[in-house]
């Protein structure tokens, strides 16, 4: 007869129930956590937004409502500048690839970052900043056309014009049904060792839910029949995303990866027909959400976030124009997609890979070889620090070597027993930087190193927190800048013990990050200085970065958030008093983005007195240039080439006698997020014939002469590259090259 006493849980069972419920709790209390800190993000937005509206308040009621461009509507005009390039047969060939591989990366992120953003807010009901006059909704479908209009112009010059040009250059992208059958037959062979194996194919039945699709990675989308029943069903088959984008058939002959793929879903569907299949990609959000109010450690929450924002809802679907009805819908349904951000396209899709065809080696088919100057520092190292002693030294990137100068500066001071300590930001370096290297080598030999990191620098936060890693393990302090802000000042300090035994300050100031590679690539400024004002400006910045110093008056320095948009206003406002005491008034700038709404107004009210304004903008751009009785004593340009412009210039004053004024290079562009919310730093240049030299480069831009895009008042950018005669108009950053060669080195 059996017990009616309770049987007794044996101990092991009562520990794997415990731990059981210790798993559970601690994961009701990381979703407590995240829920926490969406929200708390959700209410800092509300808080932003609140700000900015009380900034917009504060702006002109007195001019025109629609004096503003839309924002959106300006950065798509960049990437169709971008397009024109890859659409230019003067330009290179392989440059030209390029450009078309740059126009797919900068869509990628548009979508990902702006248009995402903004479908987030308008979804959870957060307040959307307009200043155009137009809706968030007439914004939102704006962008949407216009970024339709523009990709498709992309696909066709990428099978209409670039495709052809190649082939005539013996370089060919094939689809699987060009190729030779020996070269099917070697293909077919790589599938099964290197393809096959990684492949996972997906259908979707009652047993099996449609899948998730990351961002950014391409699939095929398929239907399927089982030849017994005749049942269909979709499926999907995500391309590797690790693998080439083009598969290498022969020297200079390539296939799409998916195109071999597709030729071989038999063997991933065995026993099944294969009725159609079809490539589709879908982008999804990418920016990110980190609290810092209730995130101890902020690099952990940063990697959680990275691994969350995967799975954020999609806001575009890019499918090949051949797909069926049946299967698209199938796909807009279940990605729950707004049908206006679905984009049938010529295929290939994910242009992006075009960089791999850029990069062959082929050196008639791009840019002239260009090897930066490296003469701006003195060879010897006690020379460079006496050279620096002496004097300013103003670099400029590509066109003197980053290596040479700023580089070779820290590593420098990293081997000089005399150097006690290094202080640094960074916000976007290389993983293998001689930069990281040589503060870890700084640390090991004992000097004190200090590095201020950024590692929410968009796009860079994987890489960030990797290169952050070795640098605690060597020792470096590593602090993650301000709470609520980020740091995106460029500076280095080096303390140095001189001869006599006094300690000595040396300063690099910059417009562009401490990153060897893009130095190569981006156009910036770099100031080199021993200058006791300049040291003891950014001596108490570091100290307001890695403490709670509350220095906010600098001598040579503006400083954001607190000092830039009103340093910078102050010196229009001057400009504006000197033209209405009859003399001499110019304000000049160059700068990325021009989207603040306080800084445009005001140099609207300086045009609306007279006063001559320049502005050499890249990107962005929220002010109409030209209008009567507003703007019309205001230019603006573009310039979009080999070097991705990227310095930030502010000159005011002609120079003259009248009219000296200063110029002022840094971190900072005049938009919200720069002004409000990043920790900037611009520089103020003192040697005259280095602000002549800022001054006039961009006096060049403006010349007739120069081939470069102009804004007009509708916000349409007009192209100038020929002269009255049909002649080319030159390329500002050739002149540069050529003027750099000619150089001689300093003293």
């Amino acid at each position: 007869m059996e017990s009616s006493a309770p049987r007794r849980t044996r101990p092991a069972a009562r520990a794997v129930t415990a731990e059981r419920e210790l798993a559970a709790a601690q994961e009701r209390a990381r979703k407590h956590q995240v829920a926490a800190e969406r929200a708390r993000t959700r209410a800092a937005a509300r808080e932003r937004l609140a700000i900015d509206q009380a900034r917009i308040s504060r702006i002109g009621t007195e001019l025109p409502a629609d004096r503003y461009l839309d924002r959106e509507d300006s950065w798509l005009r960049f990437a169709e500048r971008v397009l024109e390039l890859a659409e230019d047969p003067n330009v290179p060939l392989l440059e030209r690839v390029r450009f078309a591989s740059i126009f797919a990366t900068g869509l990628d992120e548009f979508f990902s970052v702006r248009i995402a953003g903004r479908i987030r807010r308008m979804a959870t009901g957060l307040p959307v900043e307009v200043v155009t006059g137009k809706s968030p909704a007439q914004v939102l479908e704006h962008a949407l056309e216009f970024a339709r209009e523009l990709s498709v112009r992309h696909s066709r010059c990428f099978t209409d014009m670039l495709q052809p040009d190649l082939a005539v250059e013996g370089i060919e992208i094939l689809r699987w049904k060009e190729l030779a059958s020996d070269e099917q037959g070697r293909l077919q062979r790589l599938f099964k060792e290197r393809i096959f194996p990684v492949l996972t194919p997906l259908a979707v039945d009652p047993a099996h839910p449609f899948p998730f699709i990351s961002g950014m990675s391409l699939s095929l989308a398929l239907t399927i029949a089982d030849p017994r029943t005749g049942a269909t069903m979709f499926a999907r088959v995500k391309v590797p995303p690790l693998l080439p984008r083009f598969l290498t058939v022969a020297p200079n002959r390539f296939v799409p990866l998916e195109d071999v793929i597709a030729a071989h879903l038999g063997e991933l569907f065995v026993g099944l027909d294969i009725l159609e299949h079809y490539a589709f990609r879908v982008t999804r959000i990418t920016d990110l959400e980190v609290d810092e109010d209730v995130t101890e450690d902020l690099l952990k929450s940063l990697e959680r976030e990275l691994t969350r924002r995967r799975f954020e809802p999609a806001v575009r679907l890019e499918v090949e124009e051949s797909i069926s009805d049946e299967v698209l819908d199938k796909l807009v349904t279940e990605l729950g997609m707004d049908s206006r951000a679905v984009y049938r396209l010529p295929g290939p899709l994910d242009l992006s890979g075009l960089s791999a065809i850029a990069d062959l080696d082929l050196r008639h088919l791009k840019y002239p070889t260009f090897v930066p100057a490296e003469t701006a520092l003195a060879h010897d190292v006690a020379d460079v620090y006496s050279q620096l002693a002496e004097r300013d030294v103003l670099v400029h990137h590509p066109y003197d070597s980053f290596t040479a100068s700023v580089q070779r500066l820290l590593v420098l001071a990293a081997a000089d027993p005399k150097v006690l300590a290094i202080k640094q930001t960074l916000y976007r370096t290389s993983g293998d930087s001689e930069i990281v290297d040589a503060l870890i080598d700084a640390a090991n030999a004992g000097k004190q190193v200090v590095v201020v990191v950024e590692i929410k620098a968009r796009g860079d936060e994987e890489a960030n927190i990797g290169w952050v890693r070795k640098l605690e393990q060597a020792g470096c302090h590593v602090v993650y800048g301000m709470l609520g802000l980020k740091t995106h000042c460029k500076m280095a300090l080096i303390v140095r013990e001189e001869a006599d035994g006094a300690v000595r300050r040396f300063c690099h100031l910059g417009t562009g990050n401490y990153h060897p590679k893009t130095a190569r690539l981006y156009e910036d400024f770099g100031l080199l200085t021993a200058d006791r004002d300049v040291a003891e400006d950014v001596t108490y910045l570091f100290n307001h970065l890695t403490g709670y110093s509350r220095k906010s008056d600098y001598h040579r320095l503006l400083v954001a958030p607190a000092g830039v948009r009103a340093g910078l206003l102050d010196r229009v406002a001057e400009q504006v008093e000197l033209q209405k005491a009859g003399k001499p008034a110019l304000i000049q700038m160059k700068c990325n983005a021009l989207i603040d709404e306080e800084m445009v107004d005001a140099l609207y009210r300086a045009s609306m007195e007279g006063v001559p304004i320049d502005l050499w903008v890249r990107g962005i751009c929220a002010l109409r240039p030209g209008v009567p009785g507003l703007s019309e004593t205001v230019r603006v340009r573009s310039v979009v080439g080999r070097f991705l412009e990227h310095s930030r210039i502010y000159s005011f004053g002609s120079g003259n006698g009248d009219s000296p004024g200063e110029v002022w290079i840094g971190s900072a562009d005049l938009m919200h997020r720069n002004l409000d919310r990043r920790v900037e730093v611009l520089v103020r240049v003192t040697d005259e014939a280095q602000k002549g030299e800022l001054r006039d480069l961009v006096s060049l831009a403006m010349d007739t002469r120069i081939s470069s895009w102009w804004l007009g008042p509708d916000g349409t950018w007009a192209r100038h590259q020929f002269d009255d005669s049909g002649g080319r108009l030159a390329d500002i950053q050739d002149l540069l090259i050529r003027a750099r060669r000619g150089r001689p080195a300093e003293a």
